[in-house]
């Protein structure tokens, strides 16, 4: 009994490691990357995988920042099928976003009450942009070009789209390009 056991176990191993590199590779190029919260805690974005994605960088000193209000509504509203906004504050355009990590947090929570997630401030542009805008840019040959730039990634991990500062996030163009992504299986 004991022979036949072992056997059905290793059987059981077996199939667990073949179909694991499978799942490992099932990680999206554009979202394979670790980074921190803005509370310091690590953070792997493959875990939004299968989702819609829109990476935005944020500032919290830009004419631009109330668009907070309309990213978390978004957020909101379509988060149960399937759509996650992910924030970057950077201080890449006019030095807008000058304070520390916790200072972001802080007036995220308390001026927008922001609940979608927000990680490290980053470098969003040039030869020091950190790999997940890297790979932005490289996806649509664009880089921002001020905050609240905004990058669509469909469930399947591949670029949809960007959208300019000025495009907010209540926008039709915008809207219906996050409806259409969310409808996508």
């Amino acid at each position: 009994m004991a022979r036949s056991q072992f056997l059905h176990a290793l059987a059981a191993f077996t199939m667990l490691a073949v179909s694991a590199p499978s799942f490992a590779a099932a990680c999206p190029a554009l979202l394979d990357h670790r980074v921190k919260t803005l509370k310091g805690q690590p953070a792997d974005l493959c875990q939004y995988g299968g989702k819609v994605v829109l990476v935005v960088n944020t500032a919290s000193f830009c004419g631009y920042t109330p668009q907070y209000k309309g990213l978390e509504a978004l957020y909101q509203k379509y988060r149960a099928e399937g759509l996650v906004v992910l924030g970057f504050p950077s201080n890449d355009f006019g030095a807008q976003e000058p304070g520390s990590n916790e200072q972001v947090a802080d007036f995220c929570e308390r001026t927008y009450s922001v609940k979608f997630p927000m990680f490290d401030k980053a470098v969003v542009k040039g030869a020091d942009a950190s790999p997940v805008y890297r790979g932005l840019i490289e996806a649509s040959g664009q880089p921002p070009q001020w905050n609240f730039h905004k990058y669509l990634v469909g469930r399947d991990g591949k670029l949809l789209g960007t959208f300019p500062s000025q495009v907010a996030p209540e926008d039709p163009k915008l809207v219906s390009a996050v409806e259409r992504a969310i409808k996508a299986k």
